[in-house]
Protein backbone atom coordinates (compact mmCIF):
# COMPACT_ATOMS: atom_id res chain seq x y z
CA UNK A 1 0.00 0.00 0.00
CA UNK A 2 1.22 3.26 -0.83
CA UNK A 3 1.60 5.90 1.94
CA UNK A 4 2.49 9.31 2.39
CA UNK A 5 5.31 10.18 4.35
CA UNK A 6 5.48 13.65 6.35
CA UNK A 7 8.59 14.57 8.18
CA UNK A 8 7.94 16.70 11.10
CA UNK A 9 9.64 20.70 10.34
CA UNK A 10 12.82 21.20 12.87
CA UNK A 11 12.08 23.95 15.71
CA UNK A 12 15.57 25.06 15.60
CA UNK A 13 15.14 27.98 18.68
CA UNK A 14 13.13 25.47 20.51
CA UNK A 15 15.41 23.00 20.53
CA UNK A 16 18.26 25.04 21.25
CA UNK A 17 16.11 26.37 24.27
CA UNK A 18 15.10 22.42 25.67
CA UNK A 19 18.23 20.88 25.18
CA UNK A 20 19.74 23.85 27.25
CA UNK A 21 17.78 23.81 30.14
CA UNK A 22 17.35 19.66 29.93
CA UNK A 23 20.79 18.96 28.82
CA UNK A 24 19.27 16.58 25.99
CA UNK A 25 20.39 16.41 22.49
CA UNK A 26 18.84 18.42 19.38
CA UNK A 27 16.96 15.49 18.31
CA UNK A 28 15.40 14.36 21.57
CA UNK A 29 14.33 18.18 21.92
CA UNK A 30 12.69 17.79 18.91
CA UNK A 31 10.57 14.59 19.69
CA UNK A 32 9.24 16.74 23.06
CA UNK A 33 7.99 19.54 20.60
CA UNK A 34 6.38 16.99 18.13
CA UNK A 35 4.29 15.98 21.07
CA UNK A 36 3.25 19.52 22.26
CA UNK A 37 5.98 19.78 24.86
CA UNK A 38 7.27 22.75 24.36
CA UNK A 39 7.10 24.49 28.31
CA UNK A 40 10.19 23.65 30.06
CA UNK A 41 8.31 22.36 33.57
CA UNK A 42 6.09 20.78 31.64
CA UNK A 43 8.53 19.13 29.06
CA UNK A 44 10.58 17.84 32.39
CA UNK A 45 7.70 16.50 34.44
CA UNK A 46 7.10 14.32 31.11
CA UNK A 47 10.54 12.74 31.27
CA UNK A 48 10.06 12.25 35.11
CA UNK A 49 6.87 11.29 35.90
CA UNK A 50 6.04 10.90 39.25
CA UNK A 51 2.80 9.52 41.45
CA UNK A 52 2.97 12.53 43.61
CA UNK A 53 1.95 14.69 39.73
CA UNK A 54 -1.39 12.43 39.91
CA UNK A 55 -4.58 15.07 39.99
CA UNK A 56 -6.66 15.13 43.13
CA UNK A 57 -9.15 12.36 42.41
CA UNK A 58 -11.97 14.93 44.65
CA UNK A 59 -11.58 17.38 41.78
CA UNK A 60 -13.69 14.48 39.75
CA UNK A 61 -17.43 15.18 39.86
CA UNK A 62 -19.46 13.10 42.40
CA UNK A 63 -16.06 11.62 44.04
CA UNK A 64 -17.14 12.77 47.58
CA UNK A 65 -20.72 11.76 46.90
CA UNK A 66 -20.02 8.21 45.85
CA UNK A 67 -16.61 7.64 48.48
CA UNK A 68 -19.34 8.67 51.42
CA UNK A 69 -21.58 6.01 49.78
CA UNK A 70 -19.13 3.57 50.13
CA UNK A 71 -18.14 4.38 53.46
CA UNK A 72 -22.00 4.16 54.90
CA UNK A 73 -22.50 0.57 53.19
CA UNK A 74 -19.21 -0.73 54.70
CA UNK A 75 -20.35 1.13 58.11
CA UNK A 76 -23.49 -0.89 57.99
CA UNK A 77 -22.50 -3.94 56.61
CA UNK A 78 -24.29 -3.46 53.22
CA UNK A 79 -23.64 -6.09 50.60
CA UNK A 80 -21.38 -4.09 47.64
CA UNK A 81 -20.78 -5.70 44.42
CA UNK A 82 -18.67 -4.61 41.69
CA UNK A 83 -19.92 -5.04 37.87
CA UNK A 84 -17.02 -4.81 35.42
CA UNK A 85 -16.96 -4.77 31.55
CA UNK A 86 -15.69 -8.27 29.86
CA UNK A 87 -12.60 -6.48 28.18
CA UNK A 88 -9.22 -5.99 29.87
CA UNK A 89 -10.18 -2.86 30.78
CA UNK A 90 -13.51 -3.68 32.55
CA UNK A 91 -11.81 -6.80 34.30
CA UNK A 92 -8.40 -4.84 35.32
CA UNK A 93 -11.07 -2.46 36.97
CA UNK A 94 -12.98 -5.21 38.78
CA UNK A 95 -9.89 -6.93 39.91
CA UNK A 96 -8.64 -3.37 41.32
CA UNK A 97 -11.26 -2.36 43.20
CA UNK A 98 -12.14 -6.00 44.58
CA UNK A 99 -8.71 -6.11 45.61
CA UNK A 100 -8.37 -2.94 47.35
CA UNK A 101 -11.46 -4.01 48.81
CA UNK A 102 -9.91 -7.22 50.20
CA UNK A 103 -7.13 -5.51 51.15
CA UNK A 104 -8.63 -3.09 53.37
CA UNK A 105 -10.49 -6.44 54.91
CA UNK A 106 -13.91 -5.41 53.44
CA UNK A 107 -15.75 -8.51 51.79
CA UNK A 108 -17.30 -7.25 47.88
CA UNK A 109 -18.74 -9.53 45.45
CA UNK A 110 -17.68 -9.10 41.56
CA UNK A 111 -19.80 -9.58 38.85
CA UNK A 112 -18.32 -9.70 34.36
CA UNK A 113 -21.45 -10.08 32.06
CA UNK A 114 -20.61 -12.64 29.20
CA UNK A 115 -20.15 -11.14 25.87
CA UNK A 116 -22.42 -13.64 24.03
CA UNK A 117 -25.19 -14.32 26.41
CA UNK A 118 -25.45 -10.90 28.20
CA UNK A 119 -24.30 -8.24 26.04
CA UNK A 120 -22.12 -5.11 26.81
CA UNK A 121 -23.61 -2.78 29.98
CA UNK A 122 -25.68 -3.62 33.07
CA UNK A 123 -28.73 -6.07 32.44
CA UNK A 124 -31.73 -6.28 34.58
CA UNK A 125 -30.85 -10.25 35.05
CA UNK A 126 -27.73 -9.42 36.69
CA UNK A 127 -29.04 -6.72 38.44
CA UNK A 128 -31.92 -8.85 39.63
CA UNK A 129 -29.53 -11.77 40.94
CA UNK A 130 -27.06 -9.71 42.97
CA UNK A 131 -30.36 -7.95 44.46
CA UNK A 132 -31.39 -10.99 45.89
CA UNK A 133 -28.48 -12.34 47.11
CA UNK A 134 -27.85 -9.68 49.45
CA UNK A 135 -26.71 -7.06 47.59
CA UNK A 136 -27.27 -2.94 48.68
CA UNK A 137 -24.43 -1.31 46.34
CA UNK A 138 -23.34 -1.73 43.10
CA UNK A 139 -20.54 0.11 41.99
CA UNK A 140 -20.02 0.03 37.93
CA UNK A 141 -16.09 -0.17 36.23
CA UNK A 142 -15.68 0.86 32.30
CA UNK A 143 -19.50 0.92 31.51
CA UNK A 144 -22.54 1.86 32.77
CA UNK A 145 -22.81 5.12 31.45
CA UNK A 146 -25.17 4.41 28.70
CA UNK A 147 -27.35 1.99 30.82
CA UNK A 148 -30.20 5.03 31.93
CA UNK A 149 -33.36 1.91 32.13
CA UNK A 150 -31.29 -0.36 33.94
CA UNK A 151 -30.44 2.05 36.32
CA UNK A 152 -33.90 3.55 37.10
CA UNK A 153 -34.75 -1.00 37.46
CA UNK A 154 -32.00 -1.06 40.04
CA UNK A 155 -33.37 1.56 41.78
CA UNK A 156 -36.59 -0.10 41.43
CA UNK A 157 -35.52 -3.27 43.43
CA UNK A 158 -33.36 -1.15 45.91
CA UNK A 159 -29.96 -1.14 44.73
CA UNK A 160 -27.72 1.90 44.85
CA UNK A 161 -25.55 2.48 41.45
CA UNK A 162 -22.10 4.35 41.54
CA UNK A 163 -20.93 4.54 38.20
CA UNK A 164 -17.16 4.19 37.29
CA UNK A 165 -16.75 4.80 33.62
CA UNK A 166 -14.94 6.93 30.97
CA UNK A 167 -16.80 6.32 27.51
CA UNK A 168 -18.79 9.11 26.05
CA UNK A 169 -21.62 10.19 28.47
CA UNK A 170 -25.15 10.56 26.57
CA UNK A 171 -27.14 13.80 26.76
CA UNK A 172 -29.14 12.12 29.58
CA UNK A 173 -27.42 10.74 32.08
CA UNK A 174 -28.57 7.61 34.55
CA UNK A 175 -29.81 8.66 37.60
CA UNK A 176 -27.61 6.51 39.39
CA UNK A 177 -27.07 7.25 42.96
CA UNK A 178 -23.25 8.83 41.94
CA UNK A 179 -21.51 8.78 38.57
CA UNK A 180 -17.56 9.25 38.51
CA UNK A 181 -16.75 9.93 34.73
CA UNK A 182 -14.28 12.67 33.72
CA UNK A 183 -15.99 13.56 30.60
CA UNK A 184 -19.22 14.64 32.02
CA UNK A 185 -20.62 17.79 31.84
CA UNK A 186 -19.40 19.74 34.70
CA UNK A 187 -16.66 17.48 36.32
CA UNK A 188 -13.50 19.54 36.84
CA UNK A 189 -10.91 16.49 36.85
CA UNK A 190 -8.37 17.88 34.10
CA UNK A 191 -7.49 15.25 32.66
CA UNK A 192 -9.56 13.99 30.12
CA UNK A 193 -8.42 10.54 28.92
CA UNK A 194 -8.34 8.30 31.53
CA UNK A 195 -9.43 4.46 30.99
CA UNK A 196 -12.20 2.88 32.98
CA UNK A 197 -9.23 1.24 35.22
CA UNK A 198 -8.08 5.24 35.25
CA UNK A 199 -11.16 6.14 37.00
CA UNK A 200 -11.51 2.98 39.58
CA UNK A 201 -7.81 3.80 40.68
CA UNK A 202 -8.85 7.30 41.26
CA UNK A 203 -12.24 6.02 43.28
CA UNK A 204 -9.53 3.71 46.15
CA UNK A 205 -6.76 6.66 46.05
CA UNK A 206 -9.98 9.07 47.05
CA UNK A 207 -11.40 5.79 49.60
CA UNK A 208 -8.24 5.43 50.50
CA UNK A 209 -7.90 9.21 51.85
CA UNK A 210 -11.21 8.87 53.43
CA UNK A 211 -11.02 5.88 55.30
CA UNK A 212 -7.63 7.32 56.79
CA UNK A 213 -9.81 10.20 58.08
CA UNK A 214 -12.52 8.40 59.22
CA UNK A 215 -9.69 6.27 61.23
CA UNK A 216 -10.38 2.89 59.78
CA UNK A 217 -6.43 2.19 59.32
CA UNK A 218 -5.88 2.75 63.03
CA UNK A 219 -4.34 -0.76 62.90
CA UNK A 220 -2.01 0.93 60.15
CA UNK A 221 -2.45 -1.65 57.48
CA UNK A 222 -2.72 1.14 55.16
CA UNK A 223 -2.77 -0.29 50.96
CA UNK A 224 -0.15 0.82 49.30
CA UNK A 225 -1.59 2.00 46.03
CA UNK A 226 1.50 2.01 44.30
CA UNK A 227 1.13 -1.78 44.16
CA UNK A 228 -1.87 -1.58 42.09
CA UNK A 229 -0.42 0.05 39.18
CA UNK A 230 0.54 -3.10 37.84
CA UNK A 231 -3.21 -3.91 37.15
CA UNK A 232 -4.01 -0.24 36.13
CA UNK A 233 -0.89 -0.66 33.37
CA UNK A 234 -2.42 -3.84 32.36
CA UNK A 235 -6.03 -1.87 31.56
CA UNK A 236 -5.03 1.32 30.31
CA UNK A 237 -2.35 -0.03 27.67
CA UNK A 238 -5.40 -2.37 26.57
CA UNK A 239 -7.96 0.32 25.67
CA UNK A 240 -5.28 2.38 24.02
CA UNK A 241 -6.12 5.68 25.67
CA UNK A 242 -3.78 8.54 24.82
CA UNK A 243 -0.16 7.43 27.32
CA UNK A 244 0.47 11.34 28.54
CA UNK A 245 -0.42 13.07 31.65
CA UNK A 246 -2.06 10.66 34.30
CA UNK A 247 -2.00 7.72 32.18
CA UNK A 248 1.73 7.97 31.75
CA UNK A 249 2.58 8.41 35.04
CA UNK A 250 0.09 5.24 35.97
CA UNK A 251 1.78 3.57 33.06
CA UNK A 252 5.50 4.27 33.68
CA UNK A 253 4.88 2.95 37.64
CA UNK A 254 2.68 0.03 36.62
CA UNK A 255 5.17 -1.50 34.11
CA UNK A 256 7.92 -1.47 36.68
CA UNK A 257 5.27 -3.38 38.97
CA UNK A 258 4.66 -5.38 36.14
CA UNK A 259 8.20 -6.38 35.60
CA UNK A 260 9.08 -7.12 39.80
CA UNK A 261 6.23 -9.51 39.41
CA UNK A 262 5.00 -9.81 43.13
CA UNK A 263 1.47 -11.03 41.76
CA UNK A 264 1.11 -14.40 41.62
CA UNK A 265 -1.36 -14.05 38.72
CA UNK A 266 1.19 -11.96 37.00
CA UNK A 267 4.03 -13.66 37.17
CA UNK A 268 1.80 -16.63 35.79
CA UNK A 269 0.60 -14.47 32.63
CA UNK A 270 4.37 -13.55 32.23
CA UNK A 271 5.35 -17.27 32.14
CA UNK A 272 2.79 -18.01 30.01
CA UNK A 273 3.72 -15.02 27.42
CA UNK A 274 7.09 -16.28 27.18
CA UNK A 275 8.21 -12.44 29.17
CA UNK A 276 10.98 -13.03 31.55
CA UNK A 277 12.59 -9.32 31.04
CA UNK A 278 11.77 -5.88 31.36
CA UNK A 279 8.05 -5.75 30.72
CA UNK A 280 7.50 -2.46 28.45
CA UNK A 281 3.85 -1.05 26.83
CA UNK A 282 4.35 -3.28 23.46
CA UNK A 283 4.58 -6.29 25.85
CA UNK A 284 1.55 -5.82 27.51
CA UNK A 285 -0.28 -4.93 24.09
CA UNK A 286 0.70 -8.05 22.19
CA UNK A 287 1.62 -10.60 25.00
CA UNK A 288 0.09 -10.16 28.28
CA UNK A 289 -3.41 -8.13 27.53
CA UNK A 290 -4.90 -10.37 24.69
CA UNK A 291 -4.42 -13.45 26.88
CA UNK A 292 -6.71 -11.98 29.52
CA UNK A 293 -8.89 -10.77 26.68
CA UNK A 294 -9.12 -13.92 24.95
CA UNK A 295 -11.50 -15.36 27.78
CA UNK A 296 -14.01 -12.14 27.35
CA UNK A 297 -14.22 -13.09 23.74
CA UNK A 298 -14.50 -16.76 23.89
CA UNK A 299 -16.29 -17.64 26.83
CA UNK A 300 -16.55 -15.96 30.44
CA UNK A 301 -14.03 -12.76 31.11
CA UNK A 302 -14.47 -13.57 34.91
CA UNK A 303 -11.26 -16.12 34.42
CA UNK A 304 -8.89 -12.49 33.48
CA UNK A 305 -10.19 -11.12 37.26
CA UNK A 306 -9.57 -14.68 39.11
CA UNK A 307 -5.97 -14.38 37.62
CA UNK A 308 -5.46 -11.11 38.85
CA UNK A 309 -6.96 -11.83 42.43
CA UNK A 310 -5.43 -14.97 42.75
CA UNK A 311 -3.06 -15.48 45.76
CA UNK A 312 -1.93 -18.86 45.20
CA UNK A 313 0.88 -19.44 42.89
CA UNK A 314 -0.21 -22.91 41.94
CA UNK A 315 -3.80 -21.41 40.96
CA UNK A 316 -2.74 -18.58 39.35
CA UNK A 317 -0.30 -21.02 37.22
CA UNK A 318 -3.59 -23.57 35.90
CA UNK A 319 -5.37 -20.28 35.55
CA UNK A 320 -2.70 -18.62 33.13
CA UNK A 321 -2.73 -22.00 31.15
CA UNK A 322 -6.66 -21.58 30.20
CA UNK A 323 -6.03 -18.35 29.20
CA UNK A 324 -3.05 -19.10 26.78
CA UNK A 325 -5.04 -22.38 25.80
CA UNK A 326 -8.00 -20.05 24.84
CA UNK A 327 -5.90 -17.32 23.31
CA UNK A 328 -4.58 -19.60 21.07
CA UNK A 329 -7.77 -20.58 19.92
CA UNK A 330 -8.85 -16.79 19.36
CA UNK A 331 -5.78 -16.59 17.24
CA UNK A 332 -6.88 -19.92 15.27
CA UNK A 333 -10.56 -17.95 15.07
CA UNK A 334 -9.11 -15.21 14.20
CA UNK A 335 -7.20 -16.16 11.45
CA UNK A 336 -10.10 -18.09 9.73
CA UNK A 337 -12.32 -15.19 9.74
CA UNK A 338 -9.59 -12.51 8.16
CA UNK A 339 -9.31 -15.20 5.67
CA UNK A 340 -12.70 -15.24 4.61
CA UNK A 341 -13.30 -11.16 5.28
CA UNK A 342 -9.99 -10.73 2.96
CA UNK A 343 -11.56 -13.45 0.13
CA UNK A 344 -14.49 -11.53 -0.06
CA UNK A 345 -12.58 -8.39 -0.82
CA UNK A 346 -10.55 -9.88 -3.42
CA UNK A 347 -13.40 -11.33 -5.21
CA UNK A 348 -13.41 -9.88 -8.42
CA UNK A 349 -17.00 -8.17 -7.88
CA UNK A 350 -16.23 -6.75 -4.57
CA UNK A 351 -13.83 -3.69 -6.16
CA UNK A 352 -12.18 -2.38 -3.07
CA UNK A 353 -10.10 -0.08 -4.93
CA UNK A 354 -13.51 2.08 -5.92
CA UNK A 355 -14.39 1.20 -2.29
CA UNK A 356 -13.94 3.89 0.55
CA UNK A 357 -15.19 1.71 3.56
CA UNK A 358 -15.63 -2.00 3.79
CA UNK A 359 -18.73 -3.84 5.13
CA UNK A 360 -19.36 -6.91 5.79
CA UNK A 361 -21.51 -9.59 7.24
CA UNK A 362 -21.68 -13.33 7.43
CA UNK A 363 -23.68 -15.78 9.41
CA UNK A 364 -21.08 -18.16 11.87
CA UNK A 365 -18.19 -15.80 12.48
CA UNK A 366 -17.31 -15.05 15.98
CA UNK A 367 -18.97 -12.30 17.57
CA UNK A 368 -16.24 -12.40 20.33
CA UNK A 369 -13.34 -11.57 17.28
CA UNK A 370 -15.13 -9.15 14.60
CA UNK A 371 -13.74 -6.17 16.55
CA UNK A 372 -9.96 -7.75 16.03
CA UNK A 373 -10.98 -8.25 12.27
CA UNK A 374 -12.39 -5.43 11.57
CA UNK A 375 -8.86 -3.20 12.61
CA UNK A 376 -6.47 -6.00 10.81
CA UNK A 377 -8.87 -5.10 7.76
CA UNK A 378 -8.11 -1.14 8.18
CA UNK A 379 -4.66 -2.06 8.81
CA UNK A 380 -3.96 -3.71 5.57
CA UNK A 381 -6.72 -1.61 3.48
CA UNK A 382 -7.04 2.43 5.45
CA UNK A 383 -10.67 2.33 4.85
CA UNK A 384 -13.21 2.33 7.97
CA UNK A 385 -14.49 -1.23 8.16
CA UNK A 386 -17.67 -2.82 9.36
CA UNK A 387 -17.59 -6.67 10.76
CA UNK A 388 -21.15 -8.32 11.71
CA UNK A 389 -21.83 -11.36 12.73
CA UNK A 390 -24.86 -12.94 12.46
CA UNK A 391 -26.80 -15.73 14.36
CA UNK A 392 -30.32 -16.54 14.04
CA UNK A 393 -31.37 -13.33 12.21
CA UNK A 394 -29.59 -11.28 14.63
CA UNK A 395 -26.53 -9.11 13.41
CA UNK A 396 -23.63 -7.62 16.37
CA UNK A 397 -21.57 -5.41 14.31
CA UNK A 398 -17.96 -3.95 15.43
CA UNK A 399 -16.78 -0.96 13.64
CA UNK A 400 -13.28 0.30 13.17
CA UNK A 401 -11.98 4.40 12.02
CA UNK A 402 -9.61 5.62 10.07
CA UNK A 403 -8.81 9.79 10.71
CA UNK A 404 -11.35 11.90 8.50
CA UNK A 405 -14.51 9.86 9.95
CA UNK A 406 -16.42 9.70 13.02
CA UNK A 407 -17.01 6.00 13.33
CA UNK A 408 -19.73 6.68 16.07
CA UNK A 409 -21.13 9.79 14.56
CA UNK A 410 -21.81 7.76 11.54
CA UNK A 411 -23.39 4.91 13.02
CA UNK A 412 -26.05 8.12 14.47
CA UNK A 413 -26.76 8.93 11.10
CA UNK A 414 -27.48 4.98 10.30
CA UNK A 415 -29.47 5.29 13.53
CA UNK A 416 -32.51 4.15 12.16
CA UNK A 417 -31.72 0.42 10.73
CA UNK A 418 -30.12 -0.53 14.17
CA UNK A 419 -31.10 -2.07 17.70
CA UNK A 420 -28.48 -0.38 19.54
CA UNK A 421 -25.12 1.36 19.09
CA UNK A 422 -22.07 3.16 21.41
CA UNK A 423 -18.43 3.49 21.53
CA UNK A 424 -16.05 6.24 20.35
CA UNK A 425 -14.80 8.06 17.04
CA UNK A 426 -12.68 5.73 16.25
CA UNK A 427 -14.35 2.58 17.53
CA UNK A 428 -17.74 1.17 17.85
CA UNK A 429 -20.17 -1.68 18.02
CA UNK A 430 -23.75 -2.15 17.59
CA UNK A 431 -26.39 -4.87 16.90
CA UNK A 432 -28.81 -4.78 14.27
CA UNK A 433 -31.56 -7.19 12.13
CA UNK A 434 -30.52 -9.10 9.36
CA UNK A 435 -33.44 -7.96 7.30
CA UNK A 436 -31.85 -4.00 7.77
CA UNK A 437 -28.21 -5.14 7.16
CA UNK A 438 -28.45 -4.08 2.89
CA UNK A 439 -30.31 -0.66 3.85
CA UNK A 440 -27.40 -0.06 6.40
CA UNK A 441 -24.66 -1.04 4.51
CA UNK A 442 -25.94 1.00 1.53
CA UNK A 443 -26.62 4.36 3.91
CA UNK A 444 -23.03 3.84 5.39
CA UNK A 445 -21.12 3.68 2.40
CA UNK A 446 -23.04 6.86 1.45
CA UNK A 447 -21.98 8.22 4.00
CA UNK A 448 -18.05 7.47 3.46
CA UNK A 449 -18.24 8.49 0.17
CA UNK A 450 -19.65 11.66 1.19
CA UNK A 451 -17.17 12.20 4.41
CA UNK A 452 -14.03 11.02 2.53
CA UNK A 453 -11.49 11.87 -0.82
CA UNK A 454 -9.65 8.69 -2.01
CA UNK A 455 -6.31 11.16 -1.03
CA UNK A 456 -7.78 10.05 2.93
CA UNK A 457 -7.44 6.58 1.67
CA UNK A 458 -3.52 7.17 1.59
CA UNK A 459 -2.29 6.59 5.09
CA UNK A 460 0.07 8.92 6.35
CA UNK A 461 3.47 7.89 8.07
CA UNK A 462 4.10 10.73 11.09
CA UNK A 463 7.86 11.16 11.09
CA UNK A 464 9.58 13.09 13.72
CA UNK A 465 13.05 14.33 11.54
CA UNK A 466 15.18 13.31 9.29
CA UNK A 467 18.77 12.70 10.39
CA UNK A 468 22.30 11.01 9.32
CA UNK A 469 22.71 6.83 10.26
CA UNK A 470 26.20 8.70 11.52
CA UNK A 471 24.37 10.90 14.22
CA UNK A 472 22.83 7.95 16.05
CA UNK A 473 24.58 6.96 19.28
CA UNK A 474 24.21 5.15 22.18
CA UNK A 475 23.35 8.48 24.01
CA UNK A 476 20.95 9.52 21.30
CA UNK A 477 19.07 6.46 21.73
CA UNK A 478 19.03 6.09 25.04
CA UNK A 479 17.69 9.28 25.48
CA UNK A 480 14.90 8.26 22.82
CA UNK A 481 13.98 5.10 25.23
CA UNK A 482 13.58 7.76 27.99
CA UNK A 483 10.59 8.69 26.54
CA UNK A 484 8.67 5.78 26.90
CA UNK A 485 6.32 4.55 27.55
CA UNK A 486 4.93 4.57 24.11
CA UNK A 487 1.14 4.64 22.50
CA UNK A 488 -1.29 6.88 21.48
CA UNK A 489 -0.44 10.53 21.63
CA UNK A 490 3.51 9.13 22.13
CA UNK A 491 4.29 7.48 20.16
CA UNK A 492 7.66 5.46 19.31
CA UNK A 493 9.75 7.87 17.46
CA UNK A 494 10.14 7.44 13.54
CA UNK A 495 12.61 8.74 12.49
CA UNK A 496 13.53 9.08 8.57
CA UNK A 497 16.94 8.33 7.13
CA UNK A 498 17.66 9.00 3.01
CA UNK A 499 19.67 7.60 0.64
CA UNK A 500 21.08 4.63 2.62
CA UNK A 501 22.46 1.45 0.90
CA UNK A 502 21.38 -2.22 1.91
CA UNK A 503 23.80 -4.29 1.84
CA UNK A 504 21.86 -7.50 1.64
CA UNK A 505 18.71 -9.30 2.98
CA UNK A 506 17.37 -12.22 4.63
CA UNK A 507 14.07 -14.15 5.56
CA UNK A 508 13.89 -14.54 8.84
CA UNK A 509 11.42 -16.15 11.94
CA UNK A 510 7.39 -15.73 9.93
CA UNK A 511 8.17 -13.56 7.33
CA UNK A 512 10.48 -10.84 8.57
CA UNK A 513 13.54 -9.31 6.83
CA UNK A 514 16.36 -9.08 8.40
CA UNK A 515 18.41 -6.42 6.86
CA UNK A 516 22.21 -4.96 6.97
CA UNK A 517 22.03 -0.65 6.10
CA UNK A 518 24.64 1.26 5.68
CA UNK A 519 24.72 5.17 4.96
CA UNK A 520 25.74 6.39 1.42
CA UNK A 521 26.79 4.09 -1.81
CA UNK A 522 27.90 0.79 -1.71
CA UNK A 523 31.40 2.10 -2.92
CA UNK A 524 31.83 5.01 -0.12
CA UNK A 525 34.67 4.22 2.26
CA UNK A 526 32.77 1.56 5.48
CA UNK A 527 31.52 3.65 7.96
CA UNK A 528 29.95 0.50 9.59
CA UNK A 529 26.74 -1.43 8.82
CA UNK A 530 24.06 -1.77 10.97
CA UNK A 531 21.71 -4.36 11.53
CA UNK A 532 17.96 -3.81 11.27
CA UNK A 533 15.13 -5.65 10.87
CA UNK A 534 11.47 -5.50 9.12
CA UNK A 535 8.58 -6.99 10.67
CA UNK A 536 6.40 -8.74 8.29
CA UNK A 537 7.94 -7.28 5.55
CA UNK A 538 9.54 -10.85 4.15
CA UNK A 539 7.78 -10.88 0.97
CA UNK A 540 10.03 -7.77 -0.88
CA UNK A 541 13.07 -10.14 -0.35
CA UNK A 542 15.85 -9.95 -1.92
CA UNK A 543 16.75 -6.26 -1.46
CA UNK A 544 19.73 -4.55 -1.90
CA UNK A 545 21.62 -1.63 -3.76
CA UNK A 546 21.69 1.96 -3.22
CA UNK A 547 19.09 4.57 -2.82
CA UNK A 548 16.55 3.63 0.00
CA UNK A 549 14.66 6.05 2.16
CA UNK A 550 14.21 4.17 5.41
CA UNK A 551 11.38 4.97 7.83
CA UNK A 552 13.21 3.33 11.41
CA UNK A 553 13.47 3.21 15.32
CA UNK A 554 16.94 2.91 16.64
CA UNK A 555 16.88 0.49 19.74
CA UNK A 556 19.83 -0.72 22.08
CA UNK A 557 19.99 -4.70 21.95
CA UNK A 558 21.47 -6.41 25.17
CA UNK A 559 22.73 -10.25 24.65
CA UNK A 560 25.41 -11.12 27.42
CA UNK A 561 25.93 -8.22 28.38
CA UNK A 562 26.93 -6.96 25.08
CA UNK A 563 25.55 -3.90 23.27
CA UNK A 564 24.54 -3.48 19.95
CA UNK A 565 23.04 -0.74 18.25
CA UNK A 566 20.35 -1.47 15.73
CA UNK A 567 17.29 -0.53 13.74
CA UNK A 568 13.65 -1.65 13.59
CA UNK A 569 12.71 -0.65 9.90
CA UNK A 570 9.07 0.26 9.62
CA UNK A 571 9.32 1.37 6.12
CA UNK A 572 11.59 1.08 3.13
CA UNK A 573 10.71 3.45 -0.44
CA UNK A 574 12.93 4.30 -2.87
CA UNK A 575 14.86 7.74 -2.13
CA UNK A 576 13.21 9.09 -5.96
CA UNK A 577 9.82 8.06 -4.63
CA UNK A 578 7.67 10.81 -3.46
Amino acid sequence: MKKRWIVRPPDIERQELLGRELRISPLTAQLLINRGLVDIDKAFSFLSPSLKDLHNPFAMKDMDKAAERIIEAVRKGEGIAVYGDYDVDGTTGTALLYLFFKDTGIDVKYYIPERLKEGYGLNRKALKHLSDSGTKLVITTDLGIANYDEVIFANSIGLDIIITDHHEPPEKLPPAYAVLNPKQSGCSFPFKELAGVGVAFNLIIALRSRFKDCGYFANGNIPNLKGYTDIVALGTIADMVPLIDENRILVKYGLEELTAGRRPGVRALKEVSGLNNIVKAGSVGFQLAPRINAAGRLDNASTGVRLLIADDDKEASDIARELNRENIERQRLEGDMLSEALATIQAPGFNIQNKKAVVLAKDGWHPGIIGIVASRIVGRYHRPTIIISLKDGIGKGSARGIKGIDILGNLKKCGGFLDKYGGHKMAAGFSIREENIKLFESAFYTLADGKLSFEDLIPDISLDAYIKLGELNEKIITEIEGLAPFGLANPEPLLAIRDVSIVQSEVVGKNHLSLQIKAGDLTSPARGVWNGIAYRMGNIHPLSGNGFDIACVPYIYEWNGNKTLRLKVNEIKHSAEV
